[in-house]
């Protein structure tokens, strides 16, 4: 009976531990699925596009961003070309110039690049556009730059001006595509064309829920181009990857994007830029506090002193004290907040001061001031222009990839 007890002792421990060593088994193959499942760039996926490059004169438009990510190191997708043998005559710079160190808006010289030697043609300078003498002798072009997902963020703007240069000479244009951290919502007005700029090329919404291949692959399908061409245009997809992947930018796209919570906040406080209240620059907090001299602090429970700093050498209200809020820790956004801007607006003593002609470019329609003016609500505002968003997520659908 003692042999018998013990026998079915050892039985049920055996049993037991099975499960245990299933678990353990289910654990591992978890992690492997999370790290199987982790996004790849289109850069680094160097075997699907270094064929379409080999044996001819390629141009590259790219900046700080364009890397293929190689564990805790990055190399540069021009210094990777050149290793490999590809022929890169040229490098064309957006905004913030090729490695990312020019004010907004600051006018940006062509030069040469001090790794490679190669030539660096601004598209932020005397040229928006490439011409045509700039792509002379050129076989095809590659665009590789990280955007962020917003109408008026240019880079998509440097995107097309290419994209219509390329259709012109019948020169094929490869897009290595990048994930977009507002990739999880579509919001905002739709783009008219009094507003029309470099800010704002086209009838999208703020946030328009797009990597920067699927909108150009929008670009071409709607025609946007001059004259209706269309650009003979190939997209390196990303692996892994979907509209609602989480996604913190490992590199700053331009000075004053320093993380992922300046990225989110970006859409919302980006409007600021077209009134008399700062959106941080001038501060290490960009785009995730706002406030102006003329915000009553006892109102606004925040201040900041903008001062010259990398990106911003001669910020708005520079050297004041501006009274706002701090918005570092605020809840991730997945649709733009107007009421930052509609408070801020009531609370301006001068409210002939508060906008400037510049807020027309950046909200892409004269009716969004209007309709702060005449003091309708966020939900009010945001309701005006649901027709239209749905008409632009129909249009979308045809583009996506993923």
């Amino acid at each position: 009976m003692k042999n018998l007890i013990i026998l079915i002792f050892l039985v049920l421990v055996s049993c037991s531990a099975k499960p245990n060593k299933e678990k353990e088994t289910e654990i591992t193959n978890l992690t492997e699925v999370k790290e199987d499942v982790k996004i790849i760039v289109a850069a680094n996926q160097t075997v699907e596009y270094l064929d379409l490059l080999k044996g001819k004169k390629v141009g590259v438009v790219a900046n700080q961003t364009s890397v293929i990510f190689k564990g805790d190191t990055n190399v540069h997708l021009v210094d990777s070309l050149v290793s490999l043998g590809v022929d890169v005559t040229k490098v064309f710079a957006p905004e913030h110039g090729f490695r990312g160190k020019a004010d907004a808006g600051e006018h940006v010289e062509d030069g040469i690049d001090a790794t490679t030697g190669l030539p660096i043609i601004s598209l932020y300078g005397t040229n928006r556009k490439p011409s045509h003498e700039h792509l002379k002798g050129l076989d095809v072009m590659l665009f590789d730059i990280q955007d962020v997902g917003v109408r008026f963020y240019t880079y998509i703007s440097t995107l097309h001006n290419v994209m219509e240069v390329c259709a012109e000479l019948n020169i094929p244009l490869i897009v290595l595509d990048r994930p977009n951290p507002n990739g999880h919502y579509i919001d905002g007005p739709m783009l008219k064309e009094e507003a029309k700029s470099f800010v704002g090329m086209h009838p999208v919404p703020t946030v328009y829920g797009m990597t920067i291949g699927e909108y150009g692959k929008m670009i071409n399908g709607e025609k946007w181009l001059e004259n209706g061409i269309q650009c003979d245009l190939t997209v390196i997809p990303l692996k892994n990857y979907t509209h609602n992947s989480e996604y913190d930018l490992p590199i700053l796209p331009s000075p004053n994007l320093p993380n992922a919570q300046s990225i989110n906040l970006y859409p919302s406080l980006c409007f600021f830029e077209g009134t008399n209240v700062s959106a941080g620059r001038g501060t290490e907090m960009q785009f995730q506090i706002f406030g102006s001299p003329f915000l009553a602090k006892d109102s606004f429970d925040f201040s900041f002193t903008p001062q010259p700093n990398f990106g911003a050498k001669h910020p708005k209200h520079e050297g004041e004290v501006c009274f706002g809020r701090d918005l570092r820790t605020y809840k991730k956004l997945s649709s733009l907040n107007l009421e930052w801007l509609i408070e801020s607006y009531a609370q301006t003593a001068d409210k002939e001061k508060f906008f400037n002609k510049f807020f027309l470019k950046l909200a892409g329609t004269k009716e969004l001031q209007q309709q702060i003016e005449a003091g309708l609500s966020s939900e009010e505002i945001q309701l005006s222009w649901q027709n239209d968003l749905t008409f632009f997520k129909e249009v979308r659908k045809m583009y996506v990839l993923y």
